[in-house]
């Protein structure tokens, strides 16, 4: 290796592949989940919280064993599927189901509850599950990797929306033009932005400007919540509306910013050229900094600081978007 790569975030060269390498001949009777445990250990490889990032140095290992660098020790058990076997609650027992058709002003103040800590509040992250798996369009089992679930209830208790963030996509050519980023510039700081990978309204609640209520109030407390989780703030938001079912109303009511559309392909193209075809969706996204390009970009230094967006975006932010056409809402 002659170059330097940006692989799970960190610069990995001709020095980094050597000491792996190293690391390998001398512990050769280690598993490879020893090594995915160890490995960042000897790197003091941590997130902003201090947790270990044994899933990225798993996922490195991977990787480099895939390019042909280094050779891993054989498997000892074939991995197990935990989201294909996970059990999840029956809905008739968790949620009520009665209509809601109250005016907005007669539910606020919402209880919005972060739920993805498993010892947090057990209760509200499986009915959260459950609500997803059955009543959105594209099913939910289980999240991985970093990720906030918003589970947002009325006064009463009931149910009314579940809201799921995460990784944003590696990436999409409309985001990455209005960011203004290179690839390896995207590689060290994609993990600042969260993808919004389900948004659902229960089918029994119809509530004028829920949606888009429910939205903004989470937007404002977004990126303080990541902090508090993973160690790191975010800077922008991202989502994918698949365009032949939704027509983008919330998210736009919300200030979301249309940018252009996705071309139909799938992060599992192949590399004999030939790829995957999947929806067309319209990219819509949310920055949640006034400076939010200068941050994605590493011009300045983090803050955690948030912003109105109205008022933030500023006239060359403006004249960079995309006029908002009928998008989705989902």
């Amino acid at each position: 290796m002659t170059e330097t790569y940006i692989l799970q975030g960190r610069q990995i060269g001709a020095a980094e592949l050597e000491q792996i390498r190293q690391f390998l001949a001398e512990y050769p009777h280690w598993s490879r989940w020893r090594l995915s445990r160890e490995l960042p250990l000897l790197w003091s490889w941590r997130n902003g919280a201090g947790q270990l990032k044994d899933m990225a140095a798993r996922a490195l290992l991977l990787k480099l064993e895939q390019r042909g660098w280094i050779d891993l020790p054989a498997r000892r058990r074939t991995p197990a599927n935990r989201m294909r076997h996970k059990r999840l609650p029956e809905l008739d027992l968790a949620a009520p189901q009665a209509p809601v058709r109250e005016a907005l002003r007669a539910l606020v103040p919402l209880i919005i509850s972060e739920c993805s800590h498993a010892d947090g509040a057990p209760g509200q992250r499986a009915l959260f599950d459950a609500l997803l798996h059955q009543h959105h369009y594209l099913s939910h089992r289980s999240s991985v990797g970093e990720n906030l679930q918003y589970l947002v209830s009325d006064a009463q208790a009931r149910p009314l929306a579940c809201v799921l963030l995460g990784a944003a996509a590696w990436q999409c050519a409309a985001r990455d033009r209005y960011i203004g980023w290179d690839g390896s510039v995207r590689a060290q700081n994609l993990h600042l932005i969260a993808n919004n990978t389900r948004f659902l309204i229960l089918p029994w609640v119809r509530v004028a400007h829920l949606a888009s209520h429910v939205l903004g109030r989470i937007a404002q407390r977004l990126s303080a919540d990541w902090q508090a989780k993973y160690g790191h703030p975010l800077y922008l938001l991202e989502t994918f509306v698949q365009c032949d079912r939704f027509k983008g109303t919330a998210y736009r009511a919300a200030n979301w910013v249309r940018v252009g559309q996705t071309k139909g392909r799938t992060r599992q193209d192949r590399a004999d050229g030939t790829w995957h075809h999947s929806a067309i969706k319209d990219v819509y996204l949310y920055p949640l900094h006034r400076r939010f390009r200068r941050h994605l970009q590493g011009h300045t230094a983090q803050s955690n600081a948030t912003y109105d967006h109205h008022n933030s975006i500023n006239d060359h932010d403006r004249s960079t978007l995309t006029p908002g056409s009928p998008g989705a809402n989902p």
